[in-house]
């Protein structure tokens, strides 16, 4: 017995070479310093095969091949994703086919829209919750609506409803949204909203049925992509909970349904690492196969990153 009061004897601890001790990194794996007026490509190159220096090449390369390779890439997004000006990045992005789908929450639509009309969206909430008038732009929930009715009429979607009707007002800014890109490019873009988290949900013209369906049929269009999602990539930009929950259900329903998807890669983007969204896309939807991401970082600098990466590696 050891003599707790006592400090340990390590004269007999047991030393190995450093030359025999496998080490995680080396020299090889350093960044090397920028030049002058060097391409996107050697920038990237330039950074460190550690970490996440070493997870942003990779992921650029599983997107850019996928692209090449035809495959889905479904870029999942929350509302912040738009009110940070990412807009054109990812309408770009759809026309040279390096995303084949998109897929919002409930507030990807209304700050979508505020855009396409006014050019111009995020209210200051602070300064209008007091009074009571946070949320409560009449127009805003007005064109929503007629949107969510419109999709309850013709059997469609949410965000196809939205996007056709916007390209259908001809709102003066209507290039700058992806619902109406989206709607125009045929590429799927679907909305899943959670009753009660979106400024339209407080306004009495608001048709929580309608909206309610419209939601379920963009689900199912989800899940119909999802279950093509074999050597695709599943991107989630933003949303803590509702896209990681929809990606989830989905990816149980198309396996349920006796399809396949089990080699593909996902990735989350945010600010910090929030528990959902590493469960729901990172570690579960991977655990027999692919590849989960997370980067952490500000979307206004990480996607930019990610879309020069790719753009310049389906290029050459």
């Amino acid at each position: 017995m050891i003599d707790s009061n006592k400090p340990l004897n390590i004269d007999n601890v047991k030393t190995y070479s450093i030359h025999d001790r496998k080490s995680l990194v080396t020299i090889d794996n350093f960044a090397t310093p920028c030049e002058k007026n060097q391409s996107f490509s050697n920038f990237l190159n330039s950074l460190p095969a550690i970490l996440a220096g070493n997870d942003l090449k990779n992921i650029i390369t599983a997107i850019s091949k996928a692209a090449i390779n035809k495959k889905t890439i479904c870029f999942g997004l929350g509302g912040h994703v738009i009110k940070v000006g990412l807009n054109p990045i990812l309408i770009d992005l759809m026309k040279r086919k390096a995303i084949t789908m998109l897929a919002m929450n409930g507030s990807g639509i209304i700050h979508d829209f505020e855009i396409a009309m006014t050019g111009k969206t995020s209210e200051d909430v602070a300064a209008s919750l007091d009074q009571g008038q946070f949320g409560m732009a009449k127009e805003t929930s007005e064109f929503l609506n007629i949107a969510i009715n419109n999709a309850e009429k013709e059997s469609k979607g949410l965000g196809r409803s939205v996007g056709e009707l916007i390209n259908r007002e001809d709102l003066p800014f209507k290039e700058k949204s992806l619902l109406a890109q989206g709607a125009e490019l045929n590429i799927p873009v679907t909305v899943h909203v959670a009753i009660g988290t979106d400024i339209i949900h407080m306004h009495p013209g608001f048709n929580a049925a309608a909206c309610g369906k419209a939601s379920h049929h963009d689900f199912k269009v989800f899940a119909s992509n999802i279950a093509n999602l074999e050597q695709g990539v599943f991107i989630n930009a933003g949303s803590a909970v509702i896209l990681p929950e929809v990606f989830l259900k989905a990816l149980t329903l198309v396996r349920n349904l006796s399809y396949s998807p089990n080699n593909f890669t996902t990735v989350n983007l945010d600010f910090i690492r929030h528990y959902r969204p590493m469960a729901n896309v990172v570690n579960r939807p991977t655990q027999s196969g692919g590849k989960g991401y997370s980067l952490v970082g500000h979307h206004e600098i990480l996607i930019p990153l990610i879309a020069a990466g790719v753009i310049e590696k389906i290029l050459t």
